[in-house]
């Protein structure tokens, strides 16, 4: 499919999805929609090991949705094609990373918030202004607590300012904040860190670390983790990962 709203480019096992909507990446519905089917494709390509999340241009990652797309009839479609999206990074089968350029606020710091990690710009800005036009923002009511604790994420959804990169960092929002110059390198360089690794092994230790933070107690939680491990450890890759230990050499895995 030939994009309009964004571009998507794959550099060996390393894809880069850049929402490319100037000046600042306002998505719409259409974008949403893109957005949606990259996510599709890059889910099935066994080929992919890691996902760059991006903004062009130096301005912003994503200035929000659309405010028109919250009138009438648009605003039901829009809100499930933007739910689609929480739902599909959750499920990519592999890391995804948001590169935060700029400003991310309401939808694109939501964005930021629903990608594995995040490195930003020094220069970065984040927020949830939804409150000041009378809303809510419906991701950020579902991920802020699990990331940051329920005080910081009423402070954010309530109060709507926005927060600077260093500040998003302290509280868990983004994993790293670099010089504006660095960041693309930053960001490559963090990628890369999951080509050497088995894609399966990372596959489902990510999906360990999502199922055991939906278990509600401690006990259900230490159950789960052990038998996801157990089923991790048990791969061919898993047991090649001890051999090569134990014998003094450069594993070779075969993503099974």
């Amino acid at each position: 499919m030939e994009f309009q709203n964004i571009t998507l480019e794959k550099e060996g096992a390393i894809a880069k999805l850049t929402i490319n909507r100037p000046p600042v990446n306002v998505i719409n519905y259409e974008t949403l929609t893109e957005i949606n089917i990259a996510l599709e494709e890059l889910r099935e390509d066994e080929e992919t090991k890691v996902v760059l999340v991006r903004g062009s241009g130096s301005r912003a990652f994503c200035a929000g949705v659309e405010v028109k797309d919250h009138l009438g009839e648009m605003m039901p479609r829009m809100m499930a094609e933007f739910e689609r999206m929480f739902r599909l990074l959750r499920n990519l089968g592999k890391p995804s990373i948001a590169v935060v350029n700029g400003v991310a606020l309401g939808g694109g710091c939501e964005l930021v918030a629903g990608c594995d990690m995040a490195i930003a710009s020094d220069k970065a800005e984040l927020g949830q202004p939804e409150i000041r036009l009378g809303g809510l923002a419906p991701a950020a009511a579902g991920l802020f607590s699990r990331l940051m604790g329920e005080k910081k994420a009423f402070e954010l959804i309530l109060v709507g300012e926005n927060i600077s990169a260093t500040e998003a960092e302290r509280i868990g929002l983004v994993n790293r904040v670099v010089p504006e110059e660095e960041l693309e390198s930053a960001a490559g360089e963090l990628a890369r860190k999951f080509l050497e690794k088995s894609s399966l092994s990372v596959k489902l230790v990510r999906e360990a670390l999502y199922q055991c933070a939906d278990v509600a107690d401690f006990d259900g939680a230490m159950q789960k983790g052990t038998e996801l491990g157990i089923r991790t450890w048990e791969t061919e890759d898993g047991q090649e990962g001890l051999k090569s230990f134990l014998e003094k050499r450069p594993p070779v895995w075969k993503n099974r």
